[in-house]
């Protein structure tokens, strides 16, 4: 949309809620903008609604940090429930449990925001601005917990907006409308897409797929999408398949389907997760369109493997690491190790070991792994194939990972029975291949593991927290 388009339509709607308040022409408060809330949820009239919700998008937008802040802020201490509704509520249920007394009683205690936000996604682009709002809500959390109510009542609404019914799986080529790539580039948060010949050669080969998922509301922004590569193997390294250089293969010839990148688009959607029902969806359209295809991998990042090794190395009673290997891991911290062939080789052996840890065995509070893109997979029901030595040495997968990638496979026979197993009982399914590394370690982390499970399953039942 032009941007003289855009501020024109702020402008206007911006008049239009001084008018509704009676202000006169100047910036908008914060103050202000509680207000034309507060008459937004008083209005029974539809069209004079969506004229009102407009308005506060439109002001919303167009107001200044500190306003915006104390809207927000309004939403939590001035629209939560109406405790006299909902007191009055629970002494019907307490004298007479009908359904009639229980419905009112659920009525009661849903917090007031939560139909202002109904309303306000009334108004024409409301979706994605509240998508925006609770992007900003977001930023403020660290600093404001007292808004972790408000940003609760945003995740339970878009939950519902966003169910995978309303979502709708389409391919991404290189004769998709330009607006759309444009945005394919800008998004593309794993592997960085340099320039638009970088860009063509991850669509227009035979052997390499995109697909993303759509909102109605969201027409030209895709929530999320996947990049795939058609190849003939497992790959255990990122930069072939990013080669511009490379000779592609005929779709007709692949026998593997790589997911290698996963990219969410909306940061305000967060916690809801698109993913799962993506990978499915997709290697359902392949197998349709490809039936030789047998296997279906990924080559995932380790985000959070360079940030864990970090701190390992500076405690004192590390359970991962001992004397030996502390000094071993001292060549990490050349300039460059990766470069030098014989460090490469004096690190492999305890750097795959400490990945298999890394994965097997360290656990965050809640007894889960630690790497956020290994709870993704295996809560998908994934299972941890191969660990990858070097397979990004770029400088971004140096900083995150010392190198490190994985595959992670999805079995089809196997993904429900992996699923549970991580679910119920926190199993991380690996391959054989995998767990032998962890072995190798003399049980030095089998014993870790056992420490780690127990002192995690401890903090999530005093912290509340699901184990």
């Amino acid at each position: 949309m032009p941007t003289a388009f855009l501020n024109d339509l702020f402008a206007t709607l911006s008049e239009r809620g001084r008018a509704l308040l009676g202000r006169p022409k100047g910036p908008i408060k914060g103050d202000d903008l509680v207000e034309l809330g507060e008459n937004l949820l008083s209005r029974q009239g539809e069209a004079s609604g969506v004229a009102l919700a407009a308005a506060i998008i439109g002001n919303y937008d167009a107001a200044p940090p500190p306003a915006r802040l104390t809207f927000l802020t309004a939403l939590a201490d001035r629209f939560g429930p109406d405790m006299g509704q909902v007191k009055s509520a629970l002494k019907a249920v307490e004298k007479d449990a009908s359904p009639a007394n229980v419905q009112t009683l659920h009525r009661a205690t849903e917090a007031r925001r939560q139909e202002l936000l109904r309303r306000l996604n009334l108004a024409p682009g409301g979706t994605a601005a509240l998508v925006r709002m609770r992007e900003e809500l977001l930023d403020h959390l660290p600093a404001r917990p007292d808004l972790r109510g408000v940003d609760g009542d945003f995740a339970h609404m878009f939950s519902t907006w966003f169910n995978r019914g309303f979502l709708v799986l389409r391919h991404i080529d290189w004769t998709t409308p330009a607006n759309i790539l444009e945005k394919i580039i800008r998004y593309e948060a794993v592997h960085a897409i340099q320039d638009w010949d970088d860009l063509r050669n991850r669509l227009e080969p035979s052997d390499r797929r995109c697909y993303g998922f759509f909102h109605p509301q969201l027409a030209d922004d895709p929530l999320i999408f996947v990049e795939v590569a058609l190849t003939t193997g497992i790959p255990d390294a990122i930069a072939p398949l990013l080669d511009t250089s490379r000779k592609p293969i005929a779709a007709e010839e692949a026998t593997t389907a790589v997911f290698y990148s996963i990219s969410n688009t909306q940061r305000g959607l967060g916690g809801v997760s698109f993913g799962n029902f993506l990978i499915k969806q997709v290697v359902e359209e392949l197998k349709r369109e490809l039936p030789q295809l047998k296997t279906f991998v990924t080559l995932s990042p380790a985000p959070g493997f360079a940030r864990w090794l970090k701190k390992e190395r500076a405690k004192d009673d590390s359970d991962f690491l001992d004397a030996a290997l502390r000094d071993q891991l001292k060549l990490l911290d050349e300039p460059g190790w990766q470069d030098n062939a014989g460090t490469r080789e004096a690190l492999r052996k305890p750097m795959m070991q400490l990945a298999a840890s890394y994965y097997l065995s360290a656990r965050n509070a809640a007894g889960r792994p630690v790497d956020p893109v290994a709870r993704f997979h295996l809560g998908n029901g994934a299972r941890l194939e191969a660990i990858d030595y070097l397979g990004d040495a770029s400088p971004k997968g140096m900083a995150q990972a010392h190198g490190f990638m994985v595959n992670y496979l999805y079995a089809l026979d196997d993904i429900e029975k992996n699923h549970e197993a991580f679910v119920e009982q926190g199993e991380v399914a690996a391959s054989a291949a995998v767990k032998k590394l962890l072995r190798a370690n003399g049980g030095r982390d089998r014993a870790a593991a056992v420490k780690n499970g127990k002192e995690a399953k401890k903090d999530a039942a005093e912290k509340g927290a699901v184990a």
